[in-house]
């Protein structure tokens, strides 16, 4: 569908994406995010200690959504679900990735040994919905 054909852009073309979790009390904790789409799944490296990974580990539903545009269109919203991956290689040894923010590597001042270092631990989102307009 043109709807389908538009997510699929954004998740190939996309820079940014938000990820909200929920914490211990039940609040969205929306978080920007660089991520990977792979066909089936979203990766994400965060630092260890983010407050991310607690709120995954004890509620895996999350939300992924895009900026809309400039007139407040062209929104997309993926659900699913979400659980730390340790088999991906670390964001320095995956390709896709390493391409897709080299710029932003640079831009932030680092190296991609540097933010695979920091920016550790793998998630994966495996989505079971998609909604926008």
């Amino acid at each position: 569908s043109e709807f389908g054909q538009r997510v699929a852009k954004r998740l190939a073309d996309e820079q940014i994406a938000w990820l909200a979790t929920v914490d211990g009390s039940g609040t969205p904790q929306p978080n920007p995010v660089w991520f990977i789409w792979d066909g089936e799944t979203v990766l994400i490296y965060s630092q260890p200690n983010a407050p991310k990974l607690r709120n995954i580990a004890v509620h895996p539903v999350v939300s992924l959504n895009f900026q809309a545009n400039d007139e407040g269109e062209d929104v997309i919203i993926l659900t699913g679900e979400a659980a730390i991956d340790p088999t991906a290689p670390p964001s320095n040894l995956h390709p896709e990735y390493r391409q897709k923010y080299a710029r932003g590597t640079v831009q932030i001042g680092m190296t991609p040994e540097s933010l695979a270092a920091e920016f550790s631990v793998a998630i994966r989102v495996t989505p079971t919905k998609v909604r926008g307009f």
